[in-house]
């Protein structure tokens, strides 16, 4: 399995025990400032997408959790049509992942519509 697999997760069903707690002592953290940040949030309502606005405007890169959102949902659409606005006024992308997961990236970054080694 590649990094971005188990960062972003497989077809497969996932649980928590796939994923490994790192002590944060243990990882050093990048020498300067970093251009960019990559973020990862929960969309559990409207109120969420404020931050994640605010990140990409800011130039990071977010990876949302949209589990909690109903998917016929009004507020649903009416969410990703808002973070879809927001990738096309910094011309950036968005892209949604399976059911459960929306990417969401800063200018001058696109997402890849086809997995590596395929």
């Amino acid at each position: 399995m590649g990094l971005m697999s188990k960062i972003l997760g497989s077809e497969q069903n996932r649980s928590a025990d796939e994923y490994v707690e790192l002590d944060l002592d243990d990882v050093s953290p990048a020498s300067g400032d970093a251009a960019m940040s990559v973020h990862i949030a929960e969309i559990g309502g409207q109120v969420d997408v404020i931050d994640i606005k605010d990140a990409v405007y800011d130039g990071d890169i977010v990876i949302a959790d949209i589990t909690r959102l109903r998917t016929k949902d009004s507020t649903t659409e009416h969410i990703i049509d808002e973070l879809r606005q927001v990738a096309r006024e910094v011309d950036g992308d968005i892209v949604q992942k399976g059911d459960d997961q929306i990417i969401v990236t800063p200018t001058g970054i696109s997402i890849g519509r086809e997995k590596l080694g395929q």
